[in-house]
């Protein structure tokens, strides 16, 4: 019986390396925009849970809860597929946005949770400074509230950014051609899936294991930094 090592072949490995690292740029450009996407449409979907209206709070949160509740397979297939054939406002979208939009408002509704979680551990009594403080509403969150409510969402804003690198491979089943669809390229063309797949795990393992590192680091320092804060303020009562 024949496999494993037997099969592999460092003549191809090599040869199909540089052909999928050229995909490499655009799978990161693709992380990052379906990240800023996700982080901007973050901050409605937290806007929308402090609706005092429930006419217009509760669908829009029924939305959200199928959009995350869907897989964002799905949701691509939707958008690229099937979005053009909706009339009147159905209009066809490249591969690209396609994936922007699924994946970006997809994930949008997870770091709409983090803003969330960020904003609720704001000691009240800073919310009642502002009150104190006459201070308007655009000043108080944008003076009080925001930068005290986003430095500790950081460290799980890093993990969702080295989630969505994993996620974008999604793209290639709608004709995105990052380093996966590359990978499968040269394995169509060639017969051999085993290197050029490897590659394409290995890109993935030397980007996102720094990265995971980084965001493990930062977890740590701040929570030392909130640990900090707590025994000043227990002091201080």
């Amino acid at each position: 019986m024949s496999g494993g090592l037997s099969n592999w072949s460092w003549q191809t490995f090599f040869d199909a390396f540089p052909l999928i690292l050229e995909g490499l740029g655009i799978t990161i450009l693709l992380t990052l925009a379906c990240y800023l996407c996700a982080l901007i449409v973050g901050f409605f979907w937290t806007a929308v849970k402090r609706l005092p209206i429930a006419a217009i709070r509760l669908p829009l949160l029924g939305i959200m809860e199928f959009i995350r509740s869907t897989p964002p397979l799905v949701q691509l297939f939707f958008i690229y597929y099937a979005w053009p054939m909706v009339p009147v406002v159905g209009m066809a979208l490249d591969p690209f946005t396609s994936a922007v939009i699924g994946l970006g408002i997809h994930y949008s509704t997870y770091i709409g949770e983090v803003y969330r979680s960020g904003i609720d551990g704001v000691p009240a009594g800073q919310w009642e400074a502002a009150t104190a403080l006459n201070y308007s509403r655009r000043k108080k969150w944008t003076k009080i509230i925001l930068p005290q409510a986003i430095p500790p969402t950081i460290p799980m804003l890093g993990n969702y950014l080295i989630i969505m690198f994993k996620e974008v491979p999604l793209a290639s089943t709608i004709g995105f051609l990052g380093i996966l669809a590359l990978a499968n390229d040269y394995g169509a063309q060639h017969w051999r899936y085993l290197e050029p797949l490897t590659i394409v795990a290995i890109l993935f393992l030397v980007l996102s294991y720094p990265s995971a590192l980084l965001v493990n680091k930062l977890e740590k320092k701040f929570n030392r930094r909130l640990d900090k804060n707590a025994v000043t303020e227990s002091k201080a009562n």
